[in-house]
Parts: C-alpha cells; sequence; structure tokens
C-alpha cells in the first residue's frame, strides 16, 4: 500500500488520522512542523503529503514550497480556514487539495483514495509515453533500453537517438542530411556515409532479417524511415 506523510502541530489529530489511515492499510509516518515536513519528505518514499497549513518553525505554505523544490509528490493541504483566498494560496504554492478542519475522516479517506489514483494514472500514462512499440521493436525512452523480441540489445547513444526519431515518427521519410542535422547536430562534419553506417547497424540489432528489413526501411534516392501502421 502507498506510504504517507501526516504533519500536524495538534498531536491528538496526528494520532488519529495515522490510527484510521494504518487500519486501510497504509504505511504512515508523522511529523508536528513545517521543517520536519520538509526534512521527511526531502528523504523520500512517500506516495503521499498531508500538510496542515499552521505550524510552527515554518508554515505549511512555505513547506509546500520547499517540498516542490524537490518532488513532485502529492499534497494534501489541512486548514482551519476556508477562505478562497486562502485555497488559492495553496494551490499556487504547489498544493494538490485542500480540506478544511474539521472534516470526517472518511472525506480525508476518499481524498486521498481519489489522489493516489490520480497519481497512479499520471505515471502510467508518463511511463507508456516513454515506451516506443513497433512490432517486435520496443524502446524504454526514461531508461534508454532496447528489446528485440522481449531481449535486451545493447544500442550505442547515437543509434539510440536515431531509433527513436525513427519509431516516434513513423511513416516519415528523412533525407540522410535531416539525420545527420537532427541526430549528431548542425556543427556535425562527417558525411551521409555515417548516416548509413547507423542504419544498417541497428537493422543488424534489430531486424528479424536484416538482409529484407521489416521496419528500418529505405525510401530509394530520398532516404530512410520507419514502417506505419500495417
Amino acid at each position: 500500500m502507498a506510504k504517507i506523510l501526516v504533519v500536524d502541530d495538534e498531536k491528538v489529530l496526528v494520532k488519529g488520522i495515522k490510527f484510521n489511515l494504518e487500519n486501510e492499510g497504509y504505511q504512515v509516518e508523522v511529523g508536528y512542523d513545517g521543517e520536519e515536513a520538509v526534512e521527511k519528505a526531502k528523504a523520500g518514499g512517500f506516495d503521499l503529503v498531508i500538510l496542515d497549513l499552521m505550524m510552527p518553525k515554518i508554515d505549511g505554505l512555505q513547506a509546500c514550497m520547499r517540498i516542490r523544490e524537490f518532488s513532485n509528490v502529492p499534497i494534501i493541504m489541512l486548514t482551519a480556514r476556508s477562505e478562497d483566498t486562502d485555497k488559492i494560496i495553496g494551490f499556487e504554492c504547489g498544493a494538490d487539495d485542500y480540506i478544511t478542519k474539521p472534516f470526517n475522516i472518511l472525506e480525508l479517506k476518499a481524498r486521498i483514495r481519489a489522489m493516489l489514483r490520480r497519481a497512479g494514472m499520471k505515471q502510467h500514462q508518463e511511463q507508456d509515453a516513454n515506451r516506443l512499440q513497433r512490432g517486435h521493436i520496443t524502446l524504454d525512452v526514461g531508461a534508454r533500453s532496447a528489446w528485440k523480441e522481449g531481449k535486451s540489445v545493447d544500442l550505442t547513444a547515437k543509434e539510440f537517438d536515431l531509433m527513436e526519431l525513427f519509431m516516434r515518427n513513423p511513416g516519415r521519410v528523412y533525407s540522410r542530411e535531416n539525420l545527420l542535422n537532427l541526430v549528431w547536430g548542425y556543427e556535425y562534419m562527417g558525411d551521409f556515409r555515417t548516416v548509413d553506417v547507423h542504419v544498417r547497424r541497428l537493422r543488424e540489432k534489430l531486424e528479424l532479417d536484416p538482409a529484407n528489413p521489416r521496419y528500418i526501411l529505405t525510401k530509394w534516392g530520398v532516404g530512410y524511415y520507419m514502417k506505419g501502421n500495417e
């Protein structure tokens, strides 16, 4: 289950929140001032942070801003003040949700579930965006890893950059000059044979039959491209 940090200077309230969340199966750590909130959040490992607005040392708004300097962890602010201006300031400081004291613990649990669900969906979408697939060829852009039929394949930095460009733009034909500019940069002094060598190596590493490539194709007299939708 998710790991949650709860920080509020009202120790009885913190104890009650901790008890209820642990009964739901969450892992819970607690703190009692703004500086402690930042220190524990910086240690990492939390899926969600609950911050009180009014706390000693530094208040919840300052703590929220400091946490936002190093983390995108979802943050729910607790406050005894219900003014819209306070909520707006909280959102501008980086809070994701706001709940006004006194609150029903069932409402807090519902907010936590919704926040964790959204965070999980966002993470999944980011992972999907970083994973490119064409037939038996897979690239993980974030990890800069490549697979052929599920088996890891070692690509050089330029091979990976070239393959990523192809896979993000299936069906688009690139001339050798385009590829030199896009992958190697405008200051590169090499010639077009550099592109040919890298394409040949990509085919040898990733195609099932390099002599008869299925995905990394040549448009004779024009350049290279990744096969589009089949």
